[in-house]
């Protein structure tokens, strides 16, 4: 077990090196650069010096040299757009806000669709069965600007109950100003939703098929212990290989509901960074994600275990 989280931990720093790296060169690779716009109107010395006060008058490989020895460090320096931004700043006053909209997002959307998986399964070839399929067929059809169009035009603006824009801050990030969370909630759980009833229902109904199951109804276990024991814990192996994505992309922000909504999230920060060629942002947020990640796969291969008895930690004891 020592070993193989040891084994682990290398391989996310030597993944996270190739992801930083993969990310400067082809940031590297966009014509033009960061301050070429601001650099065209100054005179000559002041360009000089605005280039050199960023490195940018340096060739590429000794930069990424210099970048690369920063981020080891934990230092991903300073924006070269925005003035006194740091990827420290902006993951202490942005990601928070992210967080909450896409753990909102995730438990409220992957809960209704585990719900609606079991009953597509449950009430297989019924018009439940039909319903749930249609619902997500459509859910996952429609993008997110849409329903997120909809939703402020019905619920904000002709009933007026919700808020078109905003988001609570202080001491209410976390726990208040739920009338500012619901409508952008909403628009981001309906692909979770869609995805995992679909997935739980597929994996139900290829568990229901295998032969240990119709060893538990011989041997005269209820319909609802055969369910819970059998059925949905073997059903559940998919759904966990689904999640660590799901968690780490909720929580690093999306640009079409934070932009729709007006919401100072991470998301949409970082396009804004990346058409910017804003490169300490853009690999600071990069390697923020891909670190994400990672920990949640390592984490998931020990609910796997959890999940699935069957299942053995590599250089766990298999007899």
């Amino acid at each position: 077990m020592v070993k193989y989280i040891l084994r682990r931990f290398v391989e996310m720093l030597l993944t996270l090196f190739i992801i930083a790296t993969a990310t400067f060169f082809l940031l590297e690779a966009i014509p033009g650069n960061p301050l070429s716009e601001r650099a065209d109107r100054l005179p000559e010395q002041s360009r000089e010096a605005l280039y050199a006060k960023y490195g940018l008058d340096k060739p590429v490989m000794e930069r990424y040299v210099k970048q690369m020895s920063s981020m080891i460090k934990g230092n991903f320096g300073e924006s070269i757009v925005y003035a006194g931004q740091t990827v420290s700043k902006l993951i202490r006053t942005r990601l928070p806000v992210s967080a909450r909209l896409g753990l909102q997002q995730m438990i409220l959307g992957v809960t209704v669709g585990l719900f609606l998986g079991i009953l597509a399964a449950m009430k297989r070839g019924t018009i439940a069965d039909y319903i749930v399929v249609g619902l997500s067929v459509l859910l996952i059809s429609v993008p997110h600007l849409v329903f997120g169009l909809m939703l402020q035009k019905v619920f904000a603006g002709i009933l007026g109950w919700f808020p078109i824009i905003g988001w609570p801050g202080g001491k209410d990030l976390w726990t208040g100003g739920w009338k500012y969370t619901i409508l952008p909630t909403l628009t981001g759980c309906f692909s979770y939703i869609a995805v995992y009833a679909r997935l739980l229902k597929t994996s139900m109904l290829d568990v229901v098929n295998q032969e240990y199951i119709l060893t538990a109804e011989s041997k005269g276990l209820s319909k609802g212990k055969i369910i819970r024991k059998h059925i949905l814990r073997n059903s559940f192996i998919p759904v966990m290989t689904q999640l660590p994505m799901t968690v780490a992309m909720c929580i690093t922000g999306s640009f079409f509901i934070e932009s729709i909504f007006s919401i100072p999230g991470i998301g949409q920060y970082y396009v804004t960074a990346v058409n910017n060629q804003d490169l300490p942002i853009v690999l600071g947020e990069t390697v923020l994600l891909a670190l994400l990640y990672i920990v949640v796969l390592f984490i998931t291969d020990i609910l796997y275990v959890v999940v699935d008895p069957r299942i053995k930690m590599p250089g766990s004891d298999r007899r």
